[in-house]
């Protein structure tokens, strides 16, 4: 049962995984490229990792896979910030369907 719980977060992961990828082929710039990259494959790593947890259970091998489930809810909202906030300052453009400019609101552009 516990095996059949795990392949589904194994499967929930890969489609997630997926979905980000295919938000970095279809999304119009580099910010929306970077939400989608983040966010689906954060979730999309972290419930493969999971489902491996689940069908290794409490040993070393699970163990690695929950602090690299750790590892990467810690570094890769850091890691989106950093890419975006360097997007923003070296004036690479948003998409023309952007509305909102919050970087420039706060005058972050400027030195």
């Amino acid at each position: 049962m516990i095996e059949n719980i795990g392949m589904g977060f194994i499967i929930l992961g890969i489609l997630f995984d997926f979905f980000g990828v295919l938000g970095l082929v279809r999304l119009p710039d580099v910010y929306n490229r970077l939400q989608a990259a983040t966010k689906c494959v954060t979730f999309g790593s972290a419930g493969i990792l999971f489902g491996t947890f689940l069908m290794k259970g409490f040993t070393s091998f699970g163990f690695k896979a929950l602090l690299g489930i750790a590892f990467i809810f810690l570094t890769s909202p850091v890691a989106a910030h950093v890419i975006a906030r360097a997007s923003h300052r070296s004036g690479i453009p948003l998409a023309k369907e952007t509305t909102i400019d919050r970087y420039k609101e706060d005058n972050e552009g400027e030195k």
